[in-house]
Formats: structure tokens, sequence, C-alpha cells
């Protein structure tokens, strides 16, 4: 236990380690029958060499934990066999690829290989993408005024006039992109193009932002359009309190009326854990005081807000509840007035695929009238399309905006995106059942191996008798012929399973159970039993993961029935 570890002693225990080492280096190794035993007998010898505990020099120590941790993990590797295979493929990196954890343990080197190349790109994509992490917005605005107030006098002097005119009046695109310049500084680039009734411009921006500590960070802002002129801005953000934080920006615009300065002020205060209260001054072209309150929990958002300044003052309140479904479906409503008049907003949004979100909201207003906004939000890129129907209050307009999008996407959704998703699945399992084909075979031989390996050395208990077993998908369409072949019985095995007269299950899938395996590959599974005890029937049906104990009082089955 005292022995010091000297340079002979760590020469000769490094040699004992490259003993241990040579299943890494020599695959082939592993299909020695002695390769368990022999790699069991080796590890546990290293690790007593290596034990920091049986070194007192603190410098001997350090490097008996290294060499300590090196066993261990070289263990870890050469005991899995799945881990094996990586490493004997793509080394001590292919262990380090992020996403392995979900790899099935049963692929091929070739199916590894494959894997491991789809991660290393869907890798790369993420590093990309959070490298530059782009934005985009486009909007298009369509003026579709005529098809609910439009002058017949007019149409009747032009050819064709009888058909309503619509026209996109008003375009904007928007760009940004990030690029990390050290740990701490970021660069932003972005630009606009916007165009409104034949009259168009655009501007580009660079900022550079730095991170100064954990409390604050601080940025510069510089530039340049064709109706406005050059830019120069400067930001800083500072948290005051772990509850409280302060926003600061001043600028300085030049324009052919000469300079014009702006300069505004922001702090924002935690109420409690869900609501935020904001309060806001902006002095330049658009000066205004600005106080607003915004609670967001998990099943609402709610703001209230009200600006005083020259010339918008307004008065604003909105309401959104979210629904607790898969698709994150979400209404909400909005009223706005002040001095140029009140606005009234109401819409839903909802998720339409894994990246996609889908909005439509109807404003009503005076004077502004009623506009239709549709939005799709795809990753990081925005969609906006407002389609102003008409300056006035129509209630035609009103409905047609409120019911035509509802129907419009209640008749794609039946009509398109059901039958491409459940297309989609289709094609997803019809693959996984190929890809599994082999495997699937190979575990029903092994399954009926163990099945009757058990049963001679396994006498029935007269106590619990299975008399029917099935495990698989159950339908209740017995027309479905080709749904039999999703289930599978299991009547024997689970007999071999019960142990003085108790069959219990824990709570994982039962297809790795002796004697079964996955008839239905990527598909929900439950299990099926009938069973005798003490001269009672009983009946149950389990979900796959879903832990199982019998006997019950609650599966009997009453003499009746």
């Amino acid at each position: 236990t005292d022995t010091p570890l000297t340079d002979d002693y760590i020469k000769s225990s490094n040699y004992q380690f490259n003993l241990f080492g040579r299943f890494i280096n020599n695959p082939s190794n592993c299909c020695l029958p002695s390769y368990s035993g022999e790699l069991k007998a080796s590890y546990r010898r290293l690790c007593m060499l290596y034990h920091p505990d049986k070194h007192r020099d603190p410098e001997l120590k350090r490097q008996a934990e290294q060499l300590f941790n090196q066993v261990h993990q070289a263990y870890e590797v050469l005991s899995d066999a799945h881990s094996r295979a990586i490493y004997d493929i793509f080394g001590k990196k292919g262990l380090e690829v992020e996403g392995w954890e979900v790899v099935e343990r049963k692929r091929t080197p070739a199916e590894i290989r494959e894997e491991y190349e789809r991660l290393q790109r869907e890798r790369e994509e993420r590093r990309l993408q959070q490298r530059t992490n782009p934005k985009g917005t486009i909007s298009v605005g369509v003026d579709a005024t005529d098809l609910f107030d439009r002058y017949d006098e007019d149409f009747e002097e032009m050819p064709g006039g009888g058909f309503p005119h619509i026209e996109i009046n008003k375009m904007h695109i928007s760009q940004s992109i990030e690029a990390p310049l050290t740990n701490s500084d970021t660069a932003v680039l972005s630009g606009s193009l916007s165009t409104h009734n034949g009259n168009g411009g655009g501007n580009i921006n660079m900022t550079v932002r730095r991170v100064m500590s954990a409390k604050g960070w601080g940025e510069i802002e510089l530039g340049a359009g064709d109706i406005l002129g050059p830019l120069i801005g400067l930001k800083v953000f500072r948290n005051l309190t772990p509850r409280c934080f302060l926003t600061a920006q001043c600028g300085l615009q030049f324009s052919p009326r000469g300079l014009r300065p702006s300069c505004s002020l922001m702090t924002a205060r935690h109420l409690d854990q869900n609501t935020m209260g904001y309060l806001q001054w902006r002095w330049g072209p658009n000066s205004a005081m600005t106080t607003s309150l915004v609670r967001d929990t998990k099943s609402s958002h709610f703001t209230l807000a009200l600006q005083l300044g020259v010339p918008h003052s307004y008065l604003m309140m909105s309401y959104q509840y979210k629904f607790q479904d898969e698709d994150q479906t979400k209404v909400k409503g909005s009223v706005k007035t002040g001095w140029f008049g009140t606005v009234v907003e109401y819409g839903a949004e909802r998720k339409i695929s894994r990246h996609s979100v889908l909005s439509a909201t109807v404003s009503i207003g005076v004077p502004q009238g009623v506009t239709l906004k549709i939005k799709l939000a795809r990753a990081s890129q925005t969609y906006l399309f407002p389609v102003h129907l008409t300056d006035q209050l129509l209630p035609s307009a009103v409905f047609y905006a409120t019911v035509g999008p509802l129907l419009v996407y209640m008749a794609i959704h039946r009509l398109v995106i059901i039958p491409y998703t459940q297309a989609q699945k289709e094609q997803e399992l019809e693959l996984q059942r190929k890809s599994s084909a082999t495997d699937i075979a190979k575990k029903k031989q092994e399954a009926e191996s163990a099945v009757s390996t058990r049963m001679q050395k396994h006498s029935y208990s007269l106590c619990l008798i299975i008399l029917n077993a099935w495990y698989g998908k159950f339908v209740s369409d017995t027309s479905q012929k080709q749904e039999k072949a999703k289930v599978i019985d299991v009547t024997v095995p689970l007999q071999c399973l019960v142990k003085d007269s108790k069959l219990i299950l824990t709570e994982t899938s039962k297809a790795g159970l002796p004697g079964f395996y996955d008839p239905c590959v990527g598909e929900e599974k439950s299990l099926k039993l009938l069973y005798q005890f003490r001269g009672v029937m009983h009946q149950v049906i389990s979900a796959d993961t879903e832990p199982l104990r019998i006997p019950k009082q609650s599966h009997r089955i009453e003499s009746e029935s």
C-alpha cells in the first residue's frame, strides 16, 4: 500500500497499462472468447496499481489520479460493444459527437458510420446557425379595398372593369447576421429595403457589441441610408440589481435638414415571478414617456401600456390565452385608443410544423378601417402579409376577414397538411421496418431459443396460469387482416416469467423481455393478458411501458360475463 511511485514502478505499471490498451488498438481481440474476463481482470489490476489513495506524495498522487481516470475511461469504452464499435471506426473523437446517446445499440459498423456522418453534418449546421444567427423579415402590403368599397362609375369606364382591382402597394425586406469576433465582442450587420406607392429607400447598419461583465454590455452602431443619411449611435445595458436593469441609448442622425439628435432611457423591474414593469423616456423627433406592465404566465400573456407624447398619446391593453396542446394554439385580443382614433385587434396563432408558426389577426380601427394581417414565422425568418380591406367599418369586411382565413386554414389542414403528415409518418415507419427487418428476425430466433431453454428449467405454477397473452398493436376493426401480423403470441414466455404465483414487469418496453420481440416497429404497442388464478378468470390490458403486477383483484372477470 505504501509503495512509492518511483520511475521504475511507473514504467512497470505503464507496461501493464499498454497491455490493457491493446484491446483498443487491436479490435480483433474483441472476438476472443476470454475477452470479457481478461478485460475485467486487467481493469481490477490497474485500478489497484493506480488508485490515488495508495500514494502519499502529492506529485505521485496527481500522476496516479490521471492514470486511474484513463483506465476507467478505457474500461467504459471497451466494456460496451456500442461504444467500442464507434471507437474502432472513428477513434476518441467519435465518442465526443453530440447525439450518440439516441443511437440504437444494435447498429452495424456501417450504420454507425452513416449515423456518425449525419450527426456531424447536423452539428456543423447548428454551429453555423449559432455563429451567424440570421434573422429576416419580408412584409408585402396588399391593397384590396376594391373588394368591398369600389366605385362602379370608374369601373364602367375601364376595359374589363367588372373585376375588383387588387394591388401590392408596399414592400419591406430586412435581414441581419451576427459574426462573433472574440468571446466578448460580436459584430451585427443588418440592412433593409422598403417601397411604398412607387417610392422606396434602404439603409445598412453595422453594430459592434461588447460584453463588459456579467452585469452589462455596450454597443456602437454605424448606419447609412439614401433618405436620412449617416447615423451614429451608442447603447448601454446594465443590471442595477438582481431584479432591475437599465438601458440607455443616444444617437445622431445626419439628414438634409441638419443634425437630428435623439436619446432614450428605459428601466425595468421584476415585480414578481411573472410580472415586469417598464418605464421609458424618449427625446427627439417623437418625444414621449411610456409606462407598461407585462404579465406572462404558462397559460396567458397580459400587457397594459400608457404613452404620453407629442404627437402620439395612447392607452393600450392586450390579452393572450395559451392553450396547452401540441400545436401551441393561442388566441389574442387588444384595444388601443389615442388622439388619432381607436383600434381593436383579435386573432389566433398556431404551430403548423416543427419550425413554423402561422397567425392571423383582424384589425378594426377608426379611421384606419379593416385590415387582415397574416404572419408566417419559419425558424428565424418572418413573412408578413397585411391585407387592407376597406377604409370604412363595413360589417361584410369584418365578417369575411374573420371567417375567410378560418375556412381556408381548415380546408388546407384537412386536404393537404393531414394527408401529407400521415404519408410522411407511414414512409418513415416503412423505412424503419425495412431497416429493422433483419434485426427482428434475429430477435425472433433468440426469443424462441430463450423460451425453449427456460421451459426446460421452469415448472409451471398451478396457482397462476397464463391462458392467453398477446403483444403488439391491437385494432378494433377485425376486418383489417393486415393488422394481425402486428400481434405476437407471448403466452409461453410470460408463463416462464411467473415466479411464486406472481408476475412482475417493470416500467420498460416489453419488447426486451425474454421470448419477446417488436412486431410493429415505431408504433404504439400493448400487452393483453387472460390468466387464471385459483380457479378464477382474470383479464388485463397493459401499455408497452406501463408496469404490470399480477394477480390483482381488479383484473377479475365476473362469472356472469
